[in-house]
């Protein structure tokens, strides 16, 4: 009986291995869509912050290049976490606040660009004028591991205030606007476009954007897998190139074209959004990423997130 055991233990972690070996890296070889191309599979949320992946892969298609990118879209940060997280996708467009902390945490994972510069708002009702007025009130952000909630931090320090002093809460963007306009919170921080949302439909005003509390804030960034990189280096180096350059391709009237088609809101919540983000260069300097180091750790995220050169990779 014990040997009979041991045979299927031995089986079934045999069968465990190939299952994990069959969805979980990425081929030397890649995979191909049904016209033969070569694909890389990227995951989103529909949000302004990844257009450059959007532009990327219209761009790629235009020019029936061999190199095709395939989107993958989520409907929370968690989700896409967890494909990011399995090797399920080759790589996301994602807060990279998450992403540094999954590196900490052991996975294979190298962030490779921004996904934006600028484009982030605190939102809030009339019964908050200034930050000294967010004392006792109920703010929202998307997760705890954001630049949402660096910026909450940030507005509070230049108060004199801590997150000690206000009721936090985690929602999902597209439920801040209304939750804003029922009185359910106070305010929120969250990526575009549901900030310009809640202005538009009159149940909020800008508090403050991103630049006047952290200059060159980091937020969205472009992560690709190690073992896309590593297996896939050509076409990691060619998808990222291609990235950036969609990204400067994203003039105001590319971004509103392609927001439309991916993001289905309103005109002018989409013009107002477009205003406060910009896509012209997507590099992630050692530099801008030290202050978000330093933000991360000053503010409670992490105590030990990675370093530039243990986590940016910029010589595609």
């Amino acid at each position: 009986m014990m040997k009979q055991n041991r045979i299927f233990a031995f089986l079934t972690a045999l069968a465990l291995g190939a299952a994990l070996t069959g969805c979980g890296n990425t081929s030397a070889e890649g995979s191909e869509n049904t016209d033969g191309k070569k694909t890389v599979k990227i995951a989103y949320l529909p949000i302004t912050h990844a257009l450059p992946v959007f532009e990327a892969a219209e761009e790629l298609k235009a020019s029936d290049d061999e190199l095709q990118v395939e989107l993958v879209k989520y409907g929370s940060w968690p989700e896409l976490l967890d494909a990011l997280n399995t090797g399920r996708v080759d790589g996301a467009s994602v807060l990279i606040e998450l992403a540094m902390k999954s590196k900490q945490e052991g996975i294979g994972i190298k962030a490779v660009a921004l996904g934006h510069k600028d484009g982030n708002v605190i939102v809030t009702n009339d019964s908050v004028q200034k930050a000294e007025d967010l004392k006792g009130k109920t703010f929202a952000i998307p997760h705890r591991q954001s630049s949402h909630n660096i910026l909450l931090n940030d507005a509070l320090a230049q108060a004199g205030l801590t997150v000690d002093d206000v009721n936090v809460t985690e929602l999902s963007p597209p439920e801040m606007p209304s939750a804003l306009a029922s009185g359910q919170i106070d305010g929120y921080c969250v990526a575009e476009p549901f900030g310009a949302k809640a202005v538009t439909i009159n149940a909020g005003h800008v508090l403050y954007s991103s630049e006047e509390l952290w200059q060159d804030s980091l937020c969205c960034g472009l992560v690709l897998t190690d073992d896309f990189i590593e297996n896939r280096t050509e076409d990691a180096s060619h998808f990222v190139q291609s990235y950036k350059e969609a990204g400067k391709n994203l003039t105001p009237a590319k971004a509103k074209e392609i927001a439309v088609e991916y993001l289905q809101q309103d005109d002018a919540v989409l013009d107002l959004s477009l205003k406060w983000i910009r896509y012209d260069d997507l590099e992630i300097t050692a530099d801008t990423y030290q202050v978000l180091f330093d933000k991360v750790k000053e503010y409670g995220l992490s105590d030990n997130p990675p370093t530039y050169e243990e986590f940016v990779k910029n010589d595609f």
